[in-house]
């Protein structure tokens, strides 16, 4: 292998090791993670995904949910019912 190639692969893989380390201090910040909220009105449960518990909560309120709850980092699950 040339010197060359030598440098090249070392740049690599020190950019690799720069991105995986961004990536894993991004969900430091407890009040930013994502999930899936769920509200229950009149019996009917609804789900979306990708809202923070703030936001979860915010919709939830505005919505006048009987019942609600967030599942942190997780998608909506439809219970194997479609969708």
């Amino acid at each position: 292998m040339t010197v060359r190639a030598w440098i090249v692969a070392l740049g690599l893989a020190l950019l690799t090791v720069a991105v995986a380390d961004g990536r894993a201090a991004e969900p430091a910040r407890p009040g930013l993670l994502q999930g899936a909220c769920y509200c229950r009105m009149a019996e009917v449960l609804q789900c979306t995904a990708d809202l923070t518990e703030r936001d979860c909560r915010r919709r939830c309120d505005e919505a006048l949910c009987d019942d609600w709850f967030w599942k942190e980092r997780l998608p909506c699950w439809n219970w194997g019912y479609g969708g």
